[in-house]
């Protein structure tokens, strides 16, 4: 396929629009990572209470055991402090559901800011591009194989009436006739509507 115009006018416009594209993907690459960041900073209470429901859990825990070593009460007294492990251990718990909740959030997001102009892109430019790298491709591989004859049939079906006018004869005429001044005209007019260069000799065409 043939990407770009050999014709300079037609070859700035190409380059523009591509990096246009790029700084447009590269524009909301850099929203999603900031929005990224603002939605992680959510997760601040989450951490809070991982390191409280951590520390008040590890607490407990620690006077459980010491409290176990008590003569008589040490059992009653060891399994009221578990419940206070136990509340520390809940603590952490939410806190962490806070924190997945919050770093889904923000996954969530980043996917969606970037995937949603992508996809934009996706539908209207690159349709664009790679359609017309195909057709260039072909009219090239016409002009190179020497069927001028059949570019000169596709300026016929598709350049403007206008266009047509401004032939001196009846371009349909000359090309039934097989008229080589006309048909080379006509695949110049072709050849320059994808951005083609022409071959040497051949009748000149406005870029």
């Amino acid at each position: 396929m043939k990407w770009y115009a050999d014709r300079l006018g037609r070859l700035a416009r190409q380059v523009v629009a591509d990096l246009l594209a790029v700084a447009w993907v590269w524009f909301w690459v850099t929203v999603a990572l900031a929005a990224r960041e603002v939605v992680l900073a959510l997760r601040a209470p989450g951490d809070g209470l991982t390191r409280a429901g951590g520390g008040l859990r590890d607490t407990f825990a620690d006077a459980a055991a010491k409290a176990r070593d008590v003569p008589l009460v040490g059992g009653k007294l060891g399994e009221a402090l578990d419940r206070g492990r136990d509340a520390g251990g809940t603590l952490v718990d939410a806190g962490n559901t806070q924190i997945e909740a919050v770093e889904t959030g923000a996954l969530w997001l980043t996917i969606a800011l970037i995937a949603v102009p992508v996809a934009f892109l996706l539908v209207t430019w690159l349709p664009l591009r790679v359609r017309y790298a195909r057709r260039a491709a072909a009219v090239q591989r016409l002009r190179d194989t020497g069927r001028h004859d059949l570019l000169a049939l596709q300026a016929l079906n598709s350049l403007p009436l206008r266009e047509l006018a401004r032939f001196d004869t009846d371009p349909a005429d000359g090309w039934r006739r097989h008229d080589e001044r006309v048909i080379e005209r006509l695949a110049a007019r072709q050849l320059a509507v994808y951005g083609v260069r022409s071959r040497p000799g051949w009748v000149s065409t406005p870029t």
